[in-house]
């Protein structure tokens, strides 16, 4: 089914090839090409430039076919987490056989952890060249939001570039939503870089600065396998923006503290270094602490722009930000769509497998700051799993940088639950960044700086200045007679107890006995 003439003669502006405009239809139409088994690549970077229109059709009919007794499911492939309606919209319909690589819906959380979904956790940087490498199998179709065709027959991409390159050349068979609500002036903000290749004709990636422009502002499409262009003028679905509480205000300062000692002695420049912080309120509330710092002259190589990093721009602290992807409250992106102009050459949208390079974090020197579930005395940290088993979102991009960072940082509160769980425990149930990749550990309590430290000298150091006062003299008493009792004394541990706070918890609610 096509659209009416008016509709049509309304998308143009954005659907400017003729070849194009002869496939525009409806959702209902696209999502009809998708069948059950295939594997499709869809676009989307937290809660940013994802299919809208297409996979509520496609959830549709999905119900419809189980309905009838047909077990339909597709697997799908993203850039991280995308929106409610996408992973939600087909977690309900129990339409999704397999997700990879990161999931934050809470429908689709359930239908994890229930064990009724396949779900692949992998570092973002990895799953692009694992395409690429046919560890996945064959992509059948992609989905892809975009915010333009040009008279050329070139692709402006969305608010977010994630893996769309690489669905746009691996899949058999493309379909593009066109969404007139993100900005006219996106156009010119991308840098699409077509060099990266497998062993072993890979090359040096030709980027030294954060500001460097390696690529081209647009996607490269074969025009022979777009079967479906769908005209939308949906919002990005982007979560609110809280107020920093007490507890990430403090961690926050910590960090002010901590990088100004670093230029004070030398080991960090007064501009600091490139910055990537991972998502979320307390990344967000490290990001507003430096507006009042004394740092001028910032730049950042990360995943996300953020609220905060908005900010940053606006008061010409930051002079660069590159990333993969927007990640703003509603009213950010409003304000940012209503000024894109103003900020079209002070970000750079990039495919994720350049933004999250390992080559690229450890040539630049990036300060790494991402969230944690919990860390061990050690300095071992778990970011994705609940009480060891159960999976929260995913390890997301802080593998690519932790290990690869000049100075890699995890952050969180002391507590969790209403004090019922402590951040710091005596070993973590889930370890996602082992000890080595770890440097510093923040909490509202204090900071710790593990840099060439032995493993006991690390535990004193974390027991002292991170965990919360209701639960130092519990964790003190353990190191204590773990240093005694331990099978060994290089990282003593009492393996009847490491993880009897976890199990504690499990079976009362609490971690305090």
């Amino acid at each position: 089914m096509t659209i009416s003439a008016t509709e049509s003669a309304a998308t143009n502006a954005r659907i400017a090839h003729p070849d194009y405009q002869s496939k525009v239809m409806d959702a209902a139409a696209a999502a009809s090409l998708i069948k059950s088994g295939d594997a499709v690549g869809m676009s989307g970077f937290t809660g940013a430039g994802y299919p809208k229109a297409v996979p509520q059709a496609l959830a549709a009919q999905i119900e419809e076919a189980q309905a009838k007794g047909d077990n339909f499911k597709i697997r799908v492939l993203s850039g991280a987490s995308t929106g409610p309606e996408l992973d939600g919209a087909l977690a309900k319909a129990k339409g999704i056989d397999f997700r990879l690589p990161y999931n934050s819906d809470p429908i689709a959380r359930e239908q994890i952890n229930a064990g009724t979904m396949q779900y692949v956790d992998m570092h973002l940087s990895q799953v692009a060249p694992a395409t690429w490498q046919g560890f996945l199998g064959p992509l059948d179709v992609a989905l892809v939001e975009v915010s333009a065709i040009l008279p050329d027959g070139s692709i402006v991409p969305s608010s977010s570039v994630g893996n769309n390159k690489t669905w746009l050349d691996r899949a058999d068979r493309i379909i593009l939503e066109v969404n007139s609500w993100q900005s006219a002036s996106l156009e010119g903000m991308h840098d699409i870089y077509y060099g990266t290749a497998l062993p072993p004709n890979r090359v040096p990636i030709p980027l030294v600065r954060p500001q460097d422009r390696i690529g081209q502002p647009t996607f490269r499409v074969d025009p022979s396998k777009v079967v479906a262009v769908v005209p939308t003028d949906i919002p990005d679905r982007n979560a609110p923006f809280k107020a920093p509480d007490d507890a990430a205000l403090k961690i926050a300062g910590h960090l002010m503290q901590f990088f100004a000692h670093e230029v004070k002695v030398g080991r960090l420049p007064k501009e600091l270094l490139p910055i990537q912080s991972g998502v979320g309120n307390i990344a967000n509330a490290v990001l507003h602490g430096l507006l009042d710092s004394p740092f001028e002259q910032l730049t950042s190589f990360t995943e996300v722009l953020q609220d905060g990093m908005l900010e940053l721009l606006a008061a010409d602290k930051l002079t660069m930000a590159s990333c993969t992807a927007f990640s703003l409250s509603p009213e950010a992106a409003e304000m940012l769509n209503n000024d894109m102009a103003r900020y079209r050459d002070r970000i750079i949208l990039r495919p994720q497998e350049i933004s999250n390079h390992p080559e690229l974090v450890r040539r630049l020197g990036c300060l790494a700051m991402n969230g944690m579930i919990e860390a061990d005395i050690y300095g071992n940290v778990n970011s994705t799993h609940l009480m060891g088993s159960r999976i929260q979102n995913g390890i997301g991009g802080s593998g690519d940088f932790a290990r690869n960072a000049y100075i890699s940082i995890f952050m969180a509160p002391s507590t969790a639950k209403g004090g019922k769980i402590s951040t710091i425990v005596p070993q973590v149930s889930h370890v996602d960044h082992i000890d080595q990749d770890v440097q510093v550990i923040v909490t509202d309590q204090g900071l710790a700086d593990l840099r060439g430290l032995a493993p006991k000298q690390r535990a004193e150091k974390v027991i002292a200045n991170c965990v919360h006062p209701a639960y130092r003299d519990m964790l003190a008493d353990y190191y204590a007679r773990a240093l005694h009792g331990s099978y060994g004394k290089h990282s003593p541990s009492l393996l009847n107890e490491a993880l009897s706070w976890h199990q504690r918890f499990v079976e009362t609610g609490s971690m305090l006995p």
